[in-house]
């Protein structure tokens, strides 16, 4: 029984296994790559609800305000700077460089993250 259980298991999963590698073969075929993951960052009872993400360089992050009073999302670096951003408002920005992105809200400074791109 257990024998006929790993069986079945396994050709699940070599069956997705195949399936992902298929997707991955049609788009280099068609000459697309994979996009990079792509997050969104909420903003919610005054926090930065992911307080550190790590991204691949060429990401394009994206940050929605779930709180329902204004927020910005300001880089300590001066690389970005959203406008206030008011309830379900989105701010997105493209990491091209590797480094280290410390940001804060200016209406609310001790509101703080960080994006860390590889």
């Amino acid at each position: 029984m257990k024998s006929n259980l790993r069986r079945k298991s396994f050709a699940l999963v070599a069956t997705a296994a195949m399936l992902v590698a298929s997707f991955f073969v049609v788009q280099h075929a068609r000459g697309e790559s994979a996009k990079p993951f792509a997050p969104e960052l909420k903003i919610d009872n005054f926090t930065f609800t992911v307080p550190s993400v790590t991204v691949a360089a060429g990401t394009e992050v994206t940050w929605v305000n779930r709180d329902d009073i204004p927020h910005t999302v300001v880089s300590q670096e001066g690389v970005f700077k959203s406008k206030a951003l008011d309830t379900d408002d989105k701010f997105s920005f493209k990491f091209s460089q590797p480094g280290t992105y410390h940001y804060f809200c200016s209406i609310h400074p001790k509101m703080t993250a960080e994006v860390v791109v590889k």
